[in-house]
């Protein structure tokens, strides 16, 4: 990070944006308070604060004068302003909660008098008012969202119809990365980037960050490392090691690390699970107007970074072994992590439609979840969604909001069957969604992006050509456990079973093998709900503790 010296931006006299929720003013008291944490400071017009890649920023909060947050990485060729500062706000990115590099930059647009509170200062004067601490929680998230709908962080050139491209849009949607696309097919901005970084346009997809930086084609692992959301192993042997980072997996690192114990949370894609890909989650205790699936998991990896729990993502398990009286989690691409306990909270992976027409076109129209980077890709073109729980339900109405026509497919007559009735409710009454009763997806009908849908009426077997230019397929899903053949005992469908460990000891939550647990959508006979995960990966804990007392590993 940066504070002196004078930044290349433009710096422009600009006023004061407006306050709302991502935009707080904080009140006397809380600055006050912060000042027992923080270190003031004079800072002359043009310094910057922090700039887009930086890691282990600080929070800043403006006495007096103004600061410009900026996107540098801007289509346009000059930086874009985002948001000014005055007086009373503070200045900080989620990054510096999460761990992860920044994706703006702030500079000085006058002379300032700023106090800087460092993160590990902050989670010291939070404690002295959890109020204040929400605020500014809520406020970061709110921001991030605020970036990703404007397309500041990183840039992916690329087609649309490249399974690559596709790739790393997923990865960057799901772990909830602020980026642009530009696809080189139709946005005109592609080729424009393509000649000024000198990017060959059969080496495309392409990453640029920081408008320098230009990646070609990299892996998930790659685009991690550069991001800062890959922990390097710090120990020899964890207290315990989380494999899955969803709900389950979130709440079990929360309480393992607050609690002393030495922790790391994998996952082969990102943090939250499939409870991320939710728009709204109405029915969880404590958020009556409902939370996102993203905000839920946001808030969550903040929490367990506070207690000191790692992250490693993408961190794919491939195996589990035991050597040395250790359990030892084998990684995809080499390495291995080493722990006294481990806990399989991998949940489940979407099932796929078995359709003419889907190979061709997943890697172009077909989703697996519905957030708000999907939906923005529709934009007002009709979609069309399969399935009957609530999934599919929370992602109709979520379509519905900017599409005016969403088909949704159940192949039985009766919405409130594997939907809540509140959710039912809600999709009969949108004038947007149409219920297509007793159907299934028969054929996707387009040659590089999908154009109809073929629907057959499962009680006269007639056909029906539904235009659609998505498909959202959430039919279900089958246990991740494949890793784990051989090494625990699997129920006829693939779940984890668990409730008796080998020497015949009671353990609602741990397996036939001793220091190993599994919780949340993998263990058989769980309740599959996102409070039903955050229980068990709380109560998990207790019986970890005891299995390291018990064996004396602490």
């Amino acid at each position: 990070m940066s504070t002196t010296g004078s930044s290349e931006l433009e710096v422009l006299d600009l006023p004061e944006t407006p306050d709302r929720g991502a935009y707080p003013r904080l009140t006397e008291d809380q600055i006050l308070l912060l000042s027992r944490y923080g270190e003031g400071k004079r800072l002359a017009r043009g310094a910057l604060l922090f700039c887009e890649g930086d890691r282990d920023c600080a929070l800043f909060v403006l006495l007096d004068g103004k600061v410009q947050v900026v996107q540098e990485n801007h289509p346009g060729g000059k930086p874009r302003v985002i948001a000014v500062h005055g007086p009373g706000r503070f200045v900080a990115d989620l990054s510096m909660l999460t761990g992860q590099a920044v994706y703006v930059t702030a500079v000085a647009q006058t002379d300032l008098a700023v106090l800087e509170v460092t993160y590990d200062r902050l989670r010291e004067a939070v404690t002295q008012d959890q109020a204040l601490g929400d605020l500014i929680l809520r406020a970061l998230i709110l921001r991030r969202s605020i970036h990703a709908e404007l397309g500041a962080g990183l840039r992916i050139i690329g087609s649309r119809f490249s399974a690559d491209t596709r790739r790393l849009r997923d990865f960057a949607s799901r772990n909830r990365i602020p980026c642009r696309w530009e696809d080189v097919e139709e946005d005109p901005d592609a080729e424009v980037t393509l000649r000024a970084f000198d990017i060959p346009s059969d080496q495309t997809p392409a990453v640029i960050w920081k408008g320098r930086t230009v990646l070609l084609n990299p892996s998930n692992t790659e685009l991690a490392e550069l991001l800062g959301l890959r922990a390097a192993p710090s120990r020899a042997a964890y207290d315990l090691v989380v494999v899955g980072a969803g709900p389950g997996g979130l709440a079990a690192a929360v309480y393992a690390a607050s609690e002393g114990l030495s922790t790391v949370v994998l996952d082969a894609l990102a943090t939250g699970g499939q409870a991320a890909t939710s728009s709204q989650i109405e029915n969880y205790l404590g958020f009556p107007a409902g939370i996102s699936g993203a905000e839920l998991a946001d808030r969550a990896v903040v929490q367990a970074r506070k207690f000191g729990a790692a992250f490693s993502i993408p961190g794919e398990a491939t195996s589990l072994t035991q050597a040395d009286g250790y359990h030892v989690v084998g990684l995809a691409g080499g390495g291995d992590l080493v722990a006294h306990s481990v806990l399989v909270a991998t949940g489940v992976r979407y099932q796929r439609l078995d359709v003419p027409g889907l190979d061709r076109l997943e890697g172009s129209s077909v989703y697996y979840a519905a957030t708000e980077f999907e939906a923005r890709l529709c934009g007002q073109d009709p979609v069309t969604v399969v399935g009957g729980g609530n999934s599919a339900g929370q992602a109709a109405c979520f379509l519905a909001r900017r599409s005016p026509v969403v088909n949704l497919v159940i192949r039985h007559d009766d919405l409130g069957r594997d939907m809540s009735r509140y959710l039912a409710d809600r999709v009969e009454q949108s004038a947007r969604i149409r219920v297509w009763r007793d159907s299934e997806v028969c054929e996707l009908v387009g040659d590089e992006v999908l154009a109809e849908v073929l629907l057959r009426d499962l009680r006269t077997d007639a056909r029906h050509r539904v235009p659609t230019t998505a498909l959202f397929v959430l039919i279900g899903a089958a246990p991740h456990t494949g890793w784990l053949q051989g090494a625990l005992p699997l129920d006829a469908k693939g779940y984890v079973l668990t409730g008796r460990t080998a020497d015949g000891r009671e353990g609602m939550f741990e397996t036939s093998r001793e220091g190993v647990f599994a919780v949340g959508d993998v263990r058989s006979g769980s309740v599959k709900r996102v409070a039903s995960a955050v229980g068990e990966g709380s109560v998990v804990i207790r019986q970890v503790h005891e299995f390291l007392e018990a064996e004396e590993r602490r």
